[in-house]
């Protein structure tokens, strides 16, 4: 599955005007990108993955256009996909991306896996 590239563009250009730790990787058919080697967003063909605070789970699913994401069936806490259409300005782009922006501060990388 090839992964939008106009998204992926626009999310590059919000998260470098600030970041610059950034890597990018090809995962889950999409794009990720890697912030202070931490998961932050992702993007896909018609939606993008957004890391947010977990506390903040409630009140982020229940905005427009977000589903939980689920992967192997079960829900990740702290995670959403966000519909390409909810992303349709460039102001609403940036809020997810900020979004996980703030999270990537405190959020835990993933553990390393041994050789």
């Amino acid at each position: 599955m090839a992964y939008n590239e106009k998204l992926a563009d626009a999310t590059r250009e919000i998260i470098s005007s600030t970041h610059k730790n950034i890597e990018e990787k090809k995962m889950f058919g999409g794009l990720c990108f890697m912030v202070n080697g931490k998961m932050c967003v992702g993007v896909e063909q018609d939606r993008m993955m957004v890391r947010f605070d977990p506390a903040l789970n409630e009140q982020i699913m229940e905005k427009e256009g977000v589903k939980p994401m689920d992967f192997t069936s079960k829900i990740m806490k702290g995670y959403a996909f966000v519909d390409i259409e909810v992303l349709n300005t460039k102001k609403k782009l940036e809020y997810w991306i900020k979004l996980a922006l703030e999270y990537n501060k405190i959020a835990k990388a993933a553990k390393k896996k041994k050789k």
